[in-house]
């Protein structure tokens, strides 16, 4: 991955797309209309952003400090943001930033991201929930077995074949592991 400034052809960029100073991007992303990168996100190889999604950078922003003085770039604090290989970001989809987006995972069109999303894992909603998994195709990892390390996920359609941790699989889905 390299800084912003540096592009390769091999990141696709649409019309109307912002991407800030210091913004670090991996190689074959794509990036849908009118999409705002801040500086702080850091996407890796493989992504897909879709139409008008928006990430942040600032937990906390404001126009003005307590005493009416206008910010300046030293008045507020960057929390970082990191969107993994395969990663897909559906459109109008909002990433609060300080978050991951595990490796392909799948964010629905319309989701708030407040929370980090696990390897995987496909995620909407405002706020977004986790609704199940999909692998690299895009389709719906089924439970296979479970296992003391997690539970074992196939896709249907491709083969792939994962295991995803227990408490990523248990906490998300509010589940009792059953062995």
């Amino acid at each position: 991955m390299e800084p912003a400034s540096g592009i390769t052809a091999r990141c696709e960029k649409a019309k109307g797309v912002y991407i800030d100073a210091g913004v670090v991007i991996g190689e074959n992303i794509k990036i849908q209309n009118y999409v705002s990168v801040y500086h702080g996100v850091a996407i890796e190889d493989g992504v897909f952003i879709g139409p008008h999604v928006c990430f942040t950078n600032d937990l906390r922003p404001r126009a003005i400090n307590p005493d009416g003085t206008l910010k300046a770039a030293d008045d507020w604090v960057l929390s970082e943001t990191l969107i993994k290989r395969g990663a897909a970001l559906g459109a109008n989809s909002t990433i609060r930033c300080g978050v991951t987006i595990g490796e392909w995972a799948m964010v629905g069109s319309g989701s708030v991201i407040t929370r980090d999303v696990p390897a995987y894992g496909l995620v909407m909603g405002n706020p977004a929930r986790l609704k199940g998994f999909v692998g690299p195709c895009g389709d719906k990892l089924i439970e296979k077995e479970m296992l003391n390390s997690g539970v074992s996920l196939q896709c249907p359609k491709c083969g792939f074949a994962t295991i995803i941790a227990q408490e990523n699989y248990a906490i998300f889905f509010n589940k009792e592991l059953e062995r």
